[in-house]
């Protein structure tokens, strides 16, 4: 457990939550530089497949930014405070993981927590969680991959009706624009989360890291050609040359459930 999140391992699956409630979760940079080594960790532990990351307490998976903190620094020191590289949470900025991560979306998700959502690759929604980028409102704009990740996920004009306002989203219509993938009871959601995880682990991580390394870089690369055949996908090349393609098929023909060994 750390100062400002807690960790806890299932077999492969990693759970991180968010432990700061009692500002509805929202973050300052030793909070993100906190949780930029725990996913540090997980980039770099063979053991762990899939990680999940949710807020503490009911109320807010993250407020973002947090405000208070910042207008406090800048008083007593005059500077703002500088966020560590890898921005909120540790993934808005981070873009060399291609394991996959799933958002367990509790609540509140505003700014940079949604930002953080926005950076994983699959949003699990509770049916009371509420999404926006609300910085406009207070001066400031969505500078951690909001502006550049929402206008690429959801149609355009969507987008910057969004961004444009700060106005709040419900789940079912953030499901209903696209960026969310599932919503489900409040009390259903840590289940569901740890459902699509167990989906993702019944697959070979070889094949899983594959996948979203070549669907994250061929997105903005026009040419389907180019994105098939011009593009650097070492994950794909690694798959290839692992024991699990040998697994897989041997399994499939055996008829059992293979024996993933993620190499």
């Amino acid at each position: 457990m750390g100062e400002y999140s807690k960790t806890e391992a299932e077999g492969r699956l990693l759970i991180v939550t968010i432990n700061r409630p009692e500002v509805y979760n929202a973050l300052h940079p030793m909070a993100n530089q906190e949780l930029s080594d725990i996913f540090d960790g997980f980039r770099e532990n063979p053991d762990l497949w899939v990680a999940i990351i949710t807020g503490a307490a009911d109320k807010a998976f993250s407020a973002g930014n947090d405000l208070k903190y910042h207008a406090d620094y800048r008083k007593k020191t005059g500077k703002l405070p500088v966020h560590p590289p890898r921005r909120m949470g540790g993934l808005a900025s981070r873009f060399d993981l291609e394991k996959p991560v799933i958002a367990a979306v509790n609540g509140v998700a505003m700014g940079g927590g949604f930002e953080i959502a926005l950076a994983c690759d699959i949003i699990v929604a509770s049916d009371k969680a509420t999404f926006a980028l609300p910085e406009p409102k207070v001066g400031l704009a969505a500078g951690s991959g909001g502006m550049q990740r929402l206008s690429r996920m959801i149609p355009l004009k969507k987008a910057m009706g969004m961004l444009l306002t700060g106005r709040h989203v419900s789940a079912q219509e953030g499901f209903e624009l696209g960026f969310v993938t599932e919503v489900v009871p409040h009390h259903e959601l840590m289940n569901a989360a740890r459902r699509w995880a167990r989906d993702i682990l019944a697959c070979s991580p070889m094949s899983v890291r594959a996948t979203k390394q070549v669907v994250m870089r061929s997105l903005d690369v026009p040419a389907l050609e180019t994105a098939m055949h011009n593009l650097d996908y070492p994950a794909f090349v690694a798959m290839t040359k692992s024991e699990d393609t040998v697994e897989g098929p041997r399994a499939f023909a055996e008829k059992r459930k293979p024996d993933w060994k993620g190499r």
